[in-house]
């Protein structure tokens, strides 16, 4: 929501009082906590869908401050909401006000849809006339409201991006044939800006945290996590000696490609030569099981909220673990493997899709345990944890 209070309805109300969504304060001095109030407004913990409202200027016995609002001051109030203070940034807005004689400073912040809204890394709300550091418990309550009215994070428009920041060439010679059938393009003839937001590509003209990934000149600029390790072990501990190592970045269909390689070229082939005209190739891990079980990795990870760690798989000398930053989303330990499908990120698992990564839909377990199973390997282990998710393979005996 990004509709806020004309002047006459900011007048009633500064009549009606402190409430959860109107906040009193004397001076700006205490930056912080204005900070901590701004992000309790965007946080909208009572669902009262409306903006919240800070004066600044007025003491808490209701008597004006006499305070002397001039251009700088409103020039700082409204630079903190892109100051990297907030994740996501809050939409707000920075007006002079004068109401029943009082000069007034005035920010109104808009409910975020992207829940929740974190200043330095801690979430705050309002309850009643304070503002508190969210529990656990209400931190839960955030996140399970914005998944049940909102978009997801890959869906949503990135702040401060722009149609510039896709690669346009990149679109148009390469993912949106894919994507679009050829005689609909040639039947329509729309501007690229009007298929880009047909495919989720853009809100209104601002490019979606998908698009930035999947499409972007540097993807890493809009979500810093959005990158691949790949580390060779020649060990079975992780102070073994690195054997090698790669960094994978860039765009989405670029990272799976070069891991998709990496992979390949890791397997060990055993070669038993039965007769002259017969040998039998014994993978030691089945290729598909591996590529399914990393892709995976990639669609289903947590991108939102400042996480900066990466997909990492660690090949060991006596297993493989692949590990994906993000608990379980929308599903249970016992439900996976059973062709559920929980989509956190449902606009990467769609390119996934059109580039030829994910071909059905929650199937990429049950296909990796049937290849593991054909190869002679044991099952997947799964370890489930609060901040991410590991599976670990073992070699063929």
């Amino acid at each position: 929501m990004n509709t806020f209070y004309s002047p006459p309805e900011l007048e009633k109300i500064f009549d009606a009082g402190e409430s959860d969504l109107v906040e009193w304060k004397s001076t700006p001095s205490d930056t912080a906590k204005l900070r901590e109030t701004i992000c309790a407004f965007a946080n909208d913990l009572p669902d009262a869908k409306a903006p919240g409202v800070i004066f600044i200027g007025r003491r808490d016995d209701g008597t004006c401050a006499d305070l002397e609002v001039t251009d700088q001051m409103l020039r700082n109030l409204a630079q903190m909401h892109g100051d990297g203070s907030f994740a996501p940034a809050p939409s707000m807005s920075v007006t002079h006000q004068r109401i029943n004689g009082c000069d007034l400073a005035v920010i109104q912040v808009s409910p975020s849809r992207l829940l929740p809204v974190r200043y330095r890394g801690r979430t705050w709300v309002k309850i009643g006339p304070t503002v508190q550091q969210a529990s656990p418990a209400t931190e839960r309550t955030l996140i399970d409201r914005r998944r049940a009215r909102d978009l997801t994070f890959d869906q949503s428009a990135a702040a401060g991006s722009a149609i510039e920041d896709l690669d346009r060439i990149y679109l148009e010679r390469d993912y949106i044939p894919f994507t679009v059938a050829e005689n609909v393009l040639e039947e329509n003839q729309r501007p690229l800006e009007h298929q880009l937001r047909s495919i989720g590509f853009l809100d209104g003209d601002i490019p979606t945290y998908g698009a930035l990934l999947g499409a972007g000149i540097d993807p890493q600029r809009w979500v810093a996590g959005a990158f691949f390790q790949f580390v060779r072990i020649a060990g079975t501990s992780v102070t073994a000696p690195i054997q090698s190592q790669w960094t994978l970045t860039g765009r989405l269909d670029s990272i799976l490609r070069r891991l998709d390689e990496l992979i390949w070229v890791n397997i060990q082939i055993r070669t038993d030569i039965l007769t002259a005209a017969t040998e039998i190739r014994s993978p030691d891990y089945p290729l598909e099981a591996v590529r399914q079980l990393a892709f995976n990795a990639v669609m289903h990870r947590d991108y939102q909220g400042g996480n900066n760690s990466p997909n990492r798989l660690f090949w060991f000398a006596d297993r493989i673990e692949i590990r994906s930053p993000g608990g379980l989303y929308d599903i249970s330990p016992s439900e996976i493997g059973t062709g559920k499908t929980a989509y956190r990120n449902p606009l990467l698992a769609t390119m996934m899709h059109n580039l030829g990564y994910a071909q059905r839909f929650g199937f990429g377990i049950p296909i990796a345990k049937d290849a593991l199973a054909e190869n002679g390997n044991p099952e997947p282990e799964f370890e489930f944890g609060a901040s991410q998710v590991v599976v670990r393979l073992r070699p063929a005996s």
